[in-house]
């Protein structure tokens, strides 16, 4: 297959190390096995289907070799080792002063519910801007903006993959690199990945200080921080060694490890080709006095996370080619206390943290089921509601069969869920009885939306891909980037207000499937996405360009937008930081430079662009370039 939409991003690198990771799992494991799971040992059999913990570490060796070993799934996955240890902080020569106050106006990350913040490569109080940049973070001064200058950088011998500001403290998670033993004692033959969570006084700025260090095995799967505490979520699929022990989960914090015994640890009944410890850290960011808490749990691969102010909900997707569902656990948490309080199931599987929703005690989901095959089996859309224990109440099926999720949105009693084969259509969904949901309305454009973002209660904004159907078969060619801004205030039929299209096949933008990556203000009418423009010349072509033509890419830069219901979606400017054209022309079908804008946000009357080589600040006014960082 070849992939014409570049470039690929941090994240969707490591998603597909992880894919991978699993897709030699699974040839190890021999895929007869996945085909015709072994049944499970009735003595694991005759409990309800909710988690409960091991009574010994006895059980849970029996629980390992009869379910799990027996699969013959459960190879190491091999991931990121423990590296070494922190490097240091380079400190600048600044006259940075810590006395200025923040502004009271400026943007904060684009995240799902509000005060459930969620990590990012880059982040602001409004005076300094962090910047996440492979093994360092660089910390920027930025307002006035007529005095922004680099002030330090934090350096790393691991892959730095994002970070929380939480006042004077600076959280950054490192993933270790790939074929790096150990350093704990264990067997050589353990591959352990390992998540690390550096907490920093950053009181001054310009020399920010280490305050305390968090090891926990396993990647990354998730987090989240509620206010001063972090929620870290880590898997780790390397479970047993020296063929029937089990390596139990552990963490380290500023060198005291402890190990999660096996009366500690929760599973489940339900039978998973593999199993991974997946666990969970609350960490109080502003007192290292304070012990971590912490739950384990033995379950099939966690992919996606949803996180409401007092619950986390971790999705477990079933591996069963024969029949699709979703396993759902609910771990409720507050402050340092986390505890486990419900699972269930649903058919089908989720496409992201944004198909997922709490409101009032109940749980919404949407999924896809099914898959397309030769035996004429369709997929299908559905969305379920689930109660507190997670026991489905309502639900609304069969929607658009043939067709796949792109995106959803729940807002209050709504759900907007967007679906793609050739066509758009965008369903309208009424929640307000969860025991009785049903389809209000449907709109169907060419192209899809991948994100939906509210404007207001009554207004969305998408973001996705414009499509031209072929003249033959049953599917659609990608184009340019998408805008649309939809009016649902009559539910029943919602319309396109307007719409913008960016550039030609092979048209990219990063918020396509990171929502970090999209800036926008209700208040300022104020719309902020990168986008890497690629247009067809028709000259190259004796005749009209073919529908699947690719363009060559002109341009990388964040685009200014102004959208209102009534304006519509208007470019005011854009801007960009690279000034070399021959970076384009070089770049073939995949373009990828320090200098591609990542993030943007506003501080005051300012924009600011970030890429991994620059921080540029243009006024919001005309986009008057004020000032530029460069970054190390």
């Amino acid at each position: 297959m070849t992939i014409l939409n570049s470039p690929i991003g941090r994240g969707r690198l490591l998603s597909y190390a992880f894919m991978g990771v699993l897709i030699g799992a699974l040839i190890m494991g021999g895929v007869g096995n996945l085909i015709n799971p072994p049944a499970p040992d009735p003595l694991f059999t005759d409990f309800p289907s909710s988690l409960q913990r091991f009574v010994s570490y006895k059980q849970l060796k029996t629980f390992v070799k009869e379910t799990v070993s027996e699969s013959g799934y459960n190879y190491p996955m091999w991931g990121w080792g423990i590296g070494r240890s922190f490097k240091g902080a380079q400190v600048l020569e600044s006259a940075a002063d810590a006395s200025v106050a923040a502004p009271g106006d400026y943007s904060t990350t684009n995240i799902q519910v509000e005060g459930v913040d969620e990590a990012d490569l880059v982040k602001t109080d409004g005076l300094y801007i962090y910047i996440v940049s492979d093994y360092a973070v660089h910390i920027v001064r930025a307002y006035p903006p007529e005095e922004a200058e680099l002030v330090s950088t934090i350096t790393f011998d691991q892959m730095v993959t994002n970070i929380y500001v939480d006042g004077d403290k600076l959280i950054a998670m490192t993933m270790d690199d790939p074929w790096v033993y150990s350093t704990w004692s264990i067997p050589d033959e353990i591959w352990v990945e390992t998540t690390k969570v550096h907490i920093y006084d950053i009181s001054d700025r310009t020399a920010p200080a280490l305050d305390r260090t968090i090891s926990a095995d396993g990647y990354t799967v998730n987090s989240r921080m509620i206010g001063d505490y972090v929620y870290l979520v880590t898997q780790r699929s390397d479970i047993t060694f020296n063929e029937d022990e089990v390596w139990l989960p552990r963490f380290t914090d500023d060198g005291s490890t402890t190990v999660v015994e096996a009366d500690m640890i929760y599973y489940t009944n339900v039978t998973e080709p593999w199993y991974s410890f997946t666990n969970i850290l609350a960490i109080n960011v502003q007192n290292p006095e304070e012990q971590i808490g912490y739950e384990s749990f033995l379950l099939g691969p966690s992919t996606t996370l949803y996180a409401s102010r007092e619950n986390i909900y971790l999705t477990s997707p079933s591996w069963d080619w024969s029949s699709d569902s979703t396993n759902v656990y609910k771990i409720t948490i507050d402050g340092r206390s986390i505890e486990f309080t419900a699972d269930g199931t649903v058919p089908g599987r989720v496409l992201n943290q944004f198909s997922m929703d709490e409101r009032d005690g109940y749980f919404r989901i949407a999924v896809t089921s099914g898959h397309v095959s030769r035996n004429g089996a369709m997929t299908s859309n559905d969305v379920y509601v689930l109660n507190a224990s997670l026991g489905i109440v309502g639900s609304v099926t069969g929607l658009a069969p043939g067709e796949d999720i792109y995106s959803v949105r729940f807002m209050g009693d709504r759900c907007y869920m967007v679906t793609f084969k050739k066509v758009d259509p965008l369903f309208t969904i009424d929640l307000a009885d969860p025991e009785n949901p049903k389809v209000l309305g449907k709109l169907k454009i060419p192209g899809y939306s991948d994100y939906l973002h509210p404007y207001d209660e009554n207004t969305l904004i998408g973001i996705g891909k414009e499509t031209i159907e072929a003249e033959e078969g049953d599917f659609a060619c990608l184009v340019g980037v998408k805008i649309s801004l939809f009016d649902v205030s009559d539910v029943e039929n919602p319309r396109e207000l307007a719409k913008i299209e960016i550039g030609d096949r092979g048209t990219n933008s990063p918020a396509l499937d990171d929502h970090k990556a999209f800036l926008f203000s209700l208040e300022r009418n104020l719309l902020v996405i990168p986008i890497t423009v690629a247009e067809v010349d028709a000259d190259d072509y004796s005749s009209t360009p073919p529908a699947n033509a690719h363009g060559e890419y002109v341009y990388q830069g964040a685009y200014v937008f102004h959208v209102s219901r009534e304006d519509g979606i208007e470019v005011t400017g854009r801007v960009t930081h690279i000034d070399d054209p021959e970076t384009f022309l070089k770049s073939g079908y995949y373009f990828d430079s320090d200098l591609f804008v990542e993030r943007s946000l506003y501080i005051e009357e300012n924009l600011y662009t970030i890429s991994q080589g620059m921080v540029k600040v243009n006024a919001l006014a005309d986009l008057t370039e004020i000032a530029s960082v460069l970054l190390p």
